[in-house]
């Protein structure tokens, strides 16, 4: 696959991660943590906040990997 489609694919799917990820982490806190103290809502968006790194980080090495030549 060339680069510039791998590259324009992740994109696309890094900006689908983000928004996703942030509806269902917002629809859980609102859920879950009504009634909780603030400490805990600070714990849990600190987490939330960097947790979708981990997928974003896998997906932008795919992105940036090397083509693979045919015949090989």
């Amino acid at each position: 696959m060339p680069i510039r489609l791998k590259k324009l694919i992740g994109t696309f799917l890094l900006v689908l991660l983000v928004i996703v990820y942030a509806i269902v982490s917002t629809a859980f806190a609102v859920a879950q943590l009504a009634d909780k103290s603030a400490l805990v809502h600070l714990a849990f968006y600190l987490v939330t906040g960097l947790l979708w790194v981990l997928p974003a980080m896998l997906l932008v090495k795919w992105m940036e990997g090397k083509p693979k030549r045919a015949g090989n």
